[in-house]
């Protein structure tokens, strides 16, 4: 016993051209089909890569930004540094100059103080002075006064003695 199948063959050869002529198409729906996996292949692949690069690129922005805030900070801190050195500098200057100041106005009052006294002095002295010579000046003018009252009553004592002599003799 053989295996056998009888076929019709005209539709053996019906069914032969449609596979004759439908397998090109079948190949290039495949082959378009290989075409486009390998261009959906080919641009997730450029698509990942600009993902990768735009990471990359954010990524060194974000440690530059980082880097320059650092700088920045440090930058503050000194300028802060600097601020408060300048700031005691510039007090410490004006307690030393408010200090010069105080001194020299003390110096200044003592030299008025001095100076006032001395004045004081001096016009003490002078009032003194013309005191001692306005009292010399009325002594001088009472004893002149004195002697001529001495004058006038010696002359009325000798008038009077005169005349008690002339009348008793």
């Amino acid at each position: 016993m053989t295996r056998r199948t009888l076929v019709d063959e005209e539709q053996l050869l019906d069914q032969l051209d449609l596979v004759r002529l439908n397998l090109p198409i079948a190949f290039q729906e495949a082959e378009a089909i290989i075409r486009h996996k390998d261009d959906l292949l080919q641009e997730a692949e450029l698509y990942a890569q600009e993902v990768i690069e735009a990471a990359e690129q954010r990524a060194a922005e974000l440690l530059n930004d980082m880097g320059l805030l650092q700088q920045a900070k440090i930058e503050a801190d000194q300028l802060r540094q600097q601020v408060l050195l300048d700031c005691e500098a510039i007090q410490q200057a004006t307690l030393a100059e408010v200090e010069q100041i105080r001194y020299q106005a003390q110096e200044e009052l003592e030299e008025m103080r001095v100076r006032a006294m001395a004045e004081c002095e001096e016009i003490q002295n002078g009032a003194d002075d013309y005191a001692d010579q306005v009292l010399d000046n009325i002594e001088h003018k009472l004893s002149d006064m004195l002697r001529v009252i001495r004058n006038g009553r010696d002359r009325l004592d000798s008038v009077s003695a005169s005349h008690i002599h002339h009348t008793n003799g």
